[in-house]
């Protein structure tokens, strides 16, 4: 069973980790979702450009 874990204690955790692990993983994820988000946004807009004639 998970115990439950504040908020404040999660992110202190989730700091102490990320500075032994370092950078690259967490960079690689925004990068990642950041170009996922930029091509769906493109996607979106420029869907309503198409005629239909």
């Amino acid at each position: 069973m998970m115990e439950h874990i504040p908020a404040a204690g999660w992110l202190t955790e989730a700091a102490h980790a990320a500075d032994k692990q370092g950078p690259g993983n967490l960079l690689r994820v925004v990068l990642v979702v950041m170009v996922i988000g930029v091509v769906f946004a493109a996607w979106f807009l420029l869907r309503g450009y198409k005629r239909e004639d």
